[in-house]
């Protein structure tokens, strides 16, 4: 196979890190709730305090393209079919392929508590393991992009496994370019990654990449009342 023609600064590199704190931000996030709701959603604030239900940990690796861009991306010996990253300008030279992840406590926790029948509390405890992960995924990415941009390489654009523009089936290819095993993220079974509260990502990297028109979010039905969505907690 033909290898891209890249400059040098698209080397493979890859990042990962565990065990730093996202709590804090979540706590402090300005969404809008009911008095009732934040009576709740304090008292899961606590018991997640109190029990240390969050291990959040990321693996990132950016990968450059083994052979000119197309509908196929063919990079690191996978090949992904992810047109959508394809620029309007600029030049796409390699791939970002990340896993992110807040562990397995906090899903244990919610199911114990929805057999303890405190569903509320369970409801809340599962709306904040959300938070944090998507947290996690913001704290991961901003880092890779820190990295990039000191080598004059920007990033752009997201798909995950099962979005329109990127099928489930790639979700394997994506976790074994994203080394996910380094923050403890595997494939249970399927396309389902353990743990549960865990997210997997693809960019595009490369010269002079504009910034997306789209975004992974467009296409969904809640996007008119998502909170986070208007907090701007996604990229």
């Amino acid at each position: 196979m033909r290898r891209a023609s890249t400059p040098d600064r698209t080397r493979s590199f890859a990042v990962s890190a565990g065990g730093f704190d996202v709590l804090a931000q979540v706590a402090a996030a300005p969404l809008k709730r009911t008095a009732l709701e934040q009576r709740v959603r304090s008292t899961a604030l606590a018991l997640l305090r109190r029990e240390n239900l969050v291990q959040p940990a990321y693996s990132f690796c950016v990968v450059p393209l083994e052979a000119p861009p197309g509908r196929i991306l063919c990079a690191g010996g996978e090949r992904i079919e992810a047109p959508k990253l394809l620029p309007s300008s600029g030049m796409l030279t390699a791939l970002a392929c990340g896993v992110a992840t807040i562990g397995a406590a906090l899903e244990q926790r919610v199911s114990a508590l929805f057999g303890e029948r405190r569903a509320s509390l369970a409801v809340a405890l599962d709306a904040l393991g959300n938070e944090l992960l998507l947290a996690v995924v913001r704290r991961a990415q901003d880092r890779v992009h820190t990295l990039l941009r000191r080598r004059g390489l920007t990033m752009a654009g997201e798909l995950r496994a099962g979005d329109p523009g990127l099928a489930l089936e790639a979700q394997p290819a994506v976790l074994r370019l994203a080394h996910a095993r380094r923050a403890g993220v595997t494939l249970a079974h399927g396309s389902t990654m353990h743990p549960l509260k865990s997210a997997s990502m693809v960019l595009g990297v490369g010269l002079d990449l504009p910034r997306a028109r789209w975004s992974r979010c467009d296409t969904c039905p809640n996007l008119p009342r998502c909170r986070v969505a208007r907090a701007d907690l996604l990229l």
